[in-house]
């Protein structure tokens, strides 16, 4: 449910917010993905106090079997390949977000898609898991990156609604005590009289 266009900020400002928005986005996407391929650079180049902090951070996200992960510099990884996917596949998609969808429209596609998006990935995992094919770190990847750049066209428009508010508003609306507020039309707010008590029966008017 959309909020009212009174909550929303003035025409003026509605470009610069989205697009302040969806670069924090972009850039805070690059640089997690950074941070997994750089964890075995770091190690690589001398540094192993640096990618040990790398890999203990994403340690709370993922299991980081050395079997599952894709390796760099003879390192693998700071995540396993099928996280890999989800991460590569959310960044690639942010970025190339305002090309496919307007900055300023804040709805999302239906959630079926996002459904379908993730049935490849749960499919891959299950027969893995049950033992009826050995999946690769190719199926892994790919089916991670597609479910992680849908994923971008869900959370998105949220942010861009987000970013659209008028957070302000709220303390503008607030009223001292017996204080009135003239709307358009005439119509007065006022703040002394409270809304009805519903839980108490014999106070209704």
């Amino acid at each position: 449910m959309y909020a009212s266009p009174d909550n929303y900020i003035p025409q003026s400002d509605a470009n610069r917010r989205p697009l302040a928005m969806w670069l924090a986005m972009a850039a805070g996407s690059l640089a997690i993905m950074s941070l997994i391929v750089g964890a075995p650079l770091a190690l690589n180049t001398g540094h192993p106090f640096l990618a040990q902090m790398i890999y203990q951070a994403f340690h709370f996200v993922c299991h980081q079997i050395p079997e599952r992960s894709f390796f760099l510099a003879e390192h693998q990884f700071a995540v396993c390949a099928r996280c890999t996917g989800l991460y590569a596949g959310f960044t690639v998609a942010t970025l190339a977000y305002p090309l496919v969808k307007s900055l300023r429209q804040t709805e999302a596609p239906e959630r079926k898609w996002l459904f379908l998006a993730a049935a490849p990935l749960a499919i891959d995992f299950a027969l893995g898991f049950f033992g009826i094919w050995d999946n690769t770190h190719l199926s892994r990847f790919a089916t991670g990156a597609l479910l992680g750049s849908v994923a971008v066209f869900y959370v998105m428009p949220g942010l861009m609604d987000l970013s659209l508010r008028n957070w302000r508003r709220g303390r503008e609306d607030s009223l001292p005590a017996g204080a009135k507020k003239v709307l358009p039309g005439g119509f007065v707010i006022n703040s002394s009289v409270g809304p009805s008590d519903y839980s108490a029966p014999h106070r209704r008017i």
